[in-house]
Parts: C-alpha cells; structure tokens; sequence
C-alpha cells in the first residue's frame, strides 16, 4: 500500500509541473491538442498507479514526451499562424448583423439547441439582443449584444504578431491595403505590431510589439 501510495504521489507532482508549462487555462478552454495531450497523461497515469509491477519510469517518461512534444507545438503555433489555424482552427461567425450562418452551425455541428444554450449562457435570451456571435477555437462562445453596438462598434484582430489576417479583414469590409496605409501613416512596420483591431468605421487601435522590456501605449486613431 505504501509503494503505492509513494508512486501516486511521484506521477501527481510529475503531472502538476507538466501542466503547468502547458499555461494556465480552464478545461473549457483547452486547445484541441491541448485537450488530447489530457486525456493521454489521464490514461498513462493510471496504467503504473494500478499495476506495481509496470515501472513508475514507464509512466514518467510518456508524460513528459507529450509535455515536450505539447511545447514544441506550442511554440511553433507562436510563430507561424498558419500552422495555428491547422492545428486550433479559427474562430467562426454563426450569428452576423442578427442573422444566423445556418451553413457555419452546420460545418461546426452545431445544433439550434446548442446556439440557444450557449446565448444563455451569456445571459441572453432572445435572438433579437444578438448583434454578433463567434464561436472561439475553444468552443466557447462569444455574444456581441445589440445593445452594446450602440455604444461601440465591434473591433476584430486585423493584425496579431506582425502578421495581418485577411479573413478578418474582410469581415469588416477592409483590406491588407487599408491596414497597410494606417501603419505607413504612423510609421510603423508590420512586423513590429503585437495586435491592430478594427471596425467597419475604420476605427482602430495598435499596440506595438515590448521592445526591451518596455511596454508600449496603445495607438488609437
């Protein structure tokens, strides 16, 4: 019983440090692949845990193989997005201007029932308070009421680390273009931008990307 105990603890502080370079999120927010690399580690886990004659090495060493291999894609996803899209996909608009993308939902295999639950979710309960609704790479989903169109117009990344998204620039009727003249009239290059977002009245804001420490104030127009 003790043996057991001590290999139980071994793998769970193994484990814990594991997740920990996988960064914090919630399970409702775990990436495709992050997801996957879960249920593995659980399935692992338990194989040394139950059966004293399999080596805890044996159980340690998968565990780590995933964290790493989990790392590597990380860090590739960082520096090419359309590596990211592959692996994590993008965001999808099932709801535009009040109507809804019958054609998305169907793509993302989502139900009518799973729409209205998730809109309930964001404490909405009538189809005419949504203005826009996004469904995130992590299945979450994002509501953008009617009521708060009034006050701002909705901003979407046209920009995120030096690299500009098309997709998104068309979403609010813009072009690479468009973007390209904003940051030639402030002097700034691409590639030193963190993150741009934009509206369909043109309206922006840049952040640059931290030089030497340094945080940079927005740049709005």
């Amino acid at each position: 019983m003790s043996i057991m105990l001590i290999r139980t603890f071994l793998l769970y502080i193994i484990i814990l440090f594991s997740v920990r370079f996988m960064g914090k999120r919630q399970m409702g927010e775990l990436q495709p692949s992050e997801l996957v690399i879960t249920i593995l580690i659980s399935n692992i886990v338990t194989q040394p845990i139950e059966n004293e004659n399999i080596p805890i090495l044996m159980g340690i060493l998968p565990i780590l193989a995933l964290i790493s291999f989990e790392v590597i894609i990380s860090a590739i996803s960082m520096k090419s997005g359309k590596f990211r899209q592959i692996i994590t996909g993008r965001p999808k608009v099932i709801i535009c201007n009040g109507h809804i993308d019958q054609k998305t939902l169907k793509e993302l295999r989502f139900s009518a029932e799973d729409m209205l639950a998730s809109l309930r979710g964001n404490d909405i309960f009538s189809l005419e308070d949504v203005d826009y609704a996004i469904v995130e790479t992590t299945g979450s989903v994002s509501v953008y009421k009617k009521s708060d169109s009034q006050q701002n117009e909705m901003q979407t990344a046209v920009v995120i680390d030096g690299k500009y998204r098309t997709t998104e620039l068309e979403f609010i009727g813009k072009s690479k273009k468009w973007a390209e003249s904003i940051l030639n009239k402030k002097n700034l290059q691409v590639k030193n931008i963190y993150l741009m977002m934009a509206n369909t009245k043109g309206e922006y804001d840049i952040i640059k990307k931290e030089e030497n420490g340094e945080s940079n104030d927005k740049i709005k127009n």
